[in-house]
């Protein structure tokens, strides 16, 4: 991490030391559902009471409350869990820092209000480095600042992703053509296959002249530089369905009829690329291959249980595309499980986040 210092390398021993997290999990019934993020989080938080912390102050936002106090966005639940997993008496948990307006707006003003309550800061919140909030980049230029170690393992492993192997394959799903371009240039340079799913691959399809049907697809046509790269490898067969209640069939692709969209994948292309992945000896994956929170999620599971079969090593991210991985059993030395979304994109992208170059100084 070049210009980043560690926690390790902190003196912590009776200091109060402030960790801002991510532990934007989601709650169910007033419990919470999914607290991979707050285990992340533990060997940082383990780490700091190891090396004598006299205070750990967390610091989380959950959800998206705009800046008002909403009362199903407190943190009471994660609290709950939180000590559950991490029994100190000497830990607190701040509430939802983004019920301060100031948070999102990058004010100074509450980073120095913050900065009274602690003698040492420690970012460990991957996920939300790509957010301009004043946790992440105000906060870091008022107290002797760290990453954390879920934030070293993650470069470590994001980092490998940007210089793969020879013969390594990406996989990218999900929308938004223009936002992803860049990364999808990135990407053709350096892997030696593109494999793409989702809206992303309408985009391509219909850019190539194939029928997409009444498919979603980008207001931006793709670049002819990127459509025409014969790296860039798309769907031969797909789920489609008639508007929203209508008939769903297999079919191929270039038999995709004008009333019908693109849901998923077909097994035919989840077969073939499954073999890919078998052969690989590297694979990135972001983002689902189909309709994935509409239960269109054969594709997606499809590559999700290669991944966990294969010899390669792998990193994946996105909520969907992880959820895919867990019903899998699978080697965590072999397959790095991002929390990041968003930030890992936007890492692989720039090879940074705004986040992080807060901490180089």
């Amino acid at each position: 991490m070049q210009g980043i210092k560690s926690v390790r390398d902190a003196d912590v021993k009776g200091k109060r030391v402030m960790v801002r997290v991510d532990f934007n999990v989601p709650i169910a019934d007033g419990v919470v559902a999914d607290d991979t993020r707050i285990k992340a989080a533990l060997p940082t938080l383990n780490f700091l009471r190891e090396k004598g912390a006299a205070e750990i102050i967390v610091v989380t936002h959950l959800g998206r409350p705009g800046g008002k106090i909403v009362e199903e966005l407190r943190v009471a639940p994660v609290a709950k869990r939180l000590r559950e997993l991490f029994d100190a008496p000497n830990v607190s948990l701040l509430e939802n820092i983004l019920f301060d307006p100031r948070e999102a707006a990058n004010d100074v003003a509450l980073a120095q209000e913050l900065a009274q309550k602690a003698d040492i800061f420690v970012n460990d919140a991957f996920a939300d480095l790509h957010r301009p909030y004043a946790t992440h980049l105000s906060l870091p230029r008022l107290l002797p600042s760290y990453a954390g170690l879920l934030v070293e393992t993650e470069i470590e492993h994001l980092s490998q992703a940007l210089t793969p192997p020879q013969g390594s394959i990406a996989l990218i799903g999900g929308a938004k053509f223009e936002t992803k371009e860049p990364l999808l240039k990135k990407l053709l340079d350096t892997y030696s296959e593109l494999l793409l799913g989702g809206a992303l691959a309408n985009d391509v399809l219909k850019a190539r002249g194939w029928p997409v049907g009444a498919s979603h697809v980008s207001e931006l046509g793709v670049p002819v530089d990127i459509a025409g790269n014969e790296r860039l490898v798309v769907p031969t067969d797909a789920t489609v369905r008639e508007g929203e209640q209508g008939a769903e069939r297999t079919t191929l692709v270039v038999d995709t009829q004008i009333g019908e969209a693109i849901i998923d994948i077909g097994p035919a292309t989840a077969a073939a690329w499954a073999q890919k992945i078998a052969a690989a000896p590297f694979v990135l994956w972001n983002g689902p291959m189909g309709i994935y929170e509409l239960g269109f999620t054969l594709g997606t599971d499809t590559l999700a249980e290669a991944i966990t079969k294969s010899n390669c090593k792998a990193v994946v991210g996105g909520g969907d595309t992880v959820a895919a991985l867990k019903k899998f059993t699978f080697d965590p030395e072999k397959v790095f499980i991002s929390t990041g979304g968003g930030a890992m994109l936007e890492f692989l992208m720039s090879g940074t986040l705004p986040g992080l170059d807060a901490l180089r100084k």
